[in-house]
């Protein structure tokens, strides 16, 4: 119970600092400078520098109206991580602004690249944690229920339009739109990163007079499954064995280390696959894909 409860925690702190990474990202880059970027803070971004309206009270009015349509449309759908990230990234935007430091770099491509890098970093920690800052998160879900639709496209699509509008606010140019995607581009290559890239795989192909002990040691101390081929070396004309090993790229030193320590006249190569099914890895699902979910499956703690 104890356990949990520290888990819990340890969620919650984890979140509240990805937060505000996201929020300080913003008050500190993209605010300054009047650069837009994507999702509501994004919207609220823009409203503000139309109207001077506060980012912080249109971030809330509209994560407060999507919850509420999302509420009436789709039931219980959102968990209390949800509502928690939506009420203090608000309150972050109201009093980070409090502190004195902005960036002071002139050239608003950095500025756009360092919001955007930041703001990934900030979102990335609060998605492993099960959060979400709601936002086009909610417009995708309604979307969902009434059309076959992926939810990066309604993100990218949202995310055009927000950014987009920006060209149409008195003194804007096209500069501006496009570092606001600029920011879109810096933001999901670095969310993509974060997410995805401690499940990246490879495949190694190891060729080895010691292929036997390789292959002991890489199914025993790295619970991996090893396959052997049949081979000749032409030159040598004598008979062998390939290792063929699927693994994760996280993995990539600790085989490394144990052929390096079997056989060092090893040889080794290493290509990148981009989608690997079965035990270990992700599961093989029948039938036409879809991401319509069950309402009680989103946004869940």
């Amino acid at each position: 119970m104890n356990n949990g409860i520290f888990k819990t925690i340890k969620s919650y702190v984890i979140m509240t600092i990805g937060l505000f990474i996201f929020v300080f990202s913003w008050t500190a880059f993209l605010i300054p400078h009047q650069i837009a970027g994507g999702g509501v803070s994004g919207l609220a971004s823009v409203i503000n520098y139309s109207t001077g309206f506060e980012v912080a009270y249109s971030y809330i009015i509209i994560n407060g109206v999507l919850l509420l349509i999302g509420f009436l449309i789709l039931g219980k759908a959102f968990g209390f991580k949800t509502i928690y990230c939506i009420a203090v990234a608000a309150l972050m935007f109201e009093f980070l602004p409090l502190i004195p430091w902005v960036s002071d770099i002139e050239d608003k491509l950095i500025n756009a690249l360092l919001g955007g890098t930041l703001s990934g970093i900030g979102i990335g920690m609060i998605f492993l944690q099960g959060g979400s800052t709601g936002g086009t998160d909610i417009i995708a879900l309604i979307i969902g229920q009434f059309r076959e639709t992926s939810p990066g496209r309604v993100f990218l699509m949202c995310d055009l339009v927000i950014i987009g509008s920006v060209y149409f606010i008195p003194g804007k140019e096209l500069s501006d739109v496009i570092y606001g995607y600029i920011v879109m581009v810096s933001f999901s290559y670095v969310i993509d990163m974060i997410l995805t890239g401690n499940k990246q795989s490879v495949q190694v192909l190891v060729f080895s007079s010691k292929y036997a002990q390789i292959a002991e040691k890489v199914t025993k101390e790295m619970k991996r499954g090893v396959t052997a081929l049949s081979s000749m070396g032409w030159y040598s004309q004598a008979d062998s064995k390939v290792l063929v090993i699927v693994m994760r790229k996280s993995q990539l030193p600790e085989i490394t280390e144990i052929i390096k320590n079997t056989d060092r006249n090893a040889f080794m190569t290493v290509s990148s696959i981009t989608s690997v099914y079965g035990e270990g890895f992700d599961q093989i699902k029948g039938g036409k894909i879809s991401w319509r979910r069950k309402p009680e499956q989103s946004l869940q703690e």
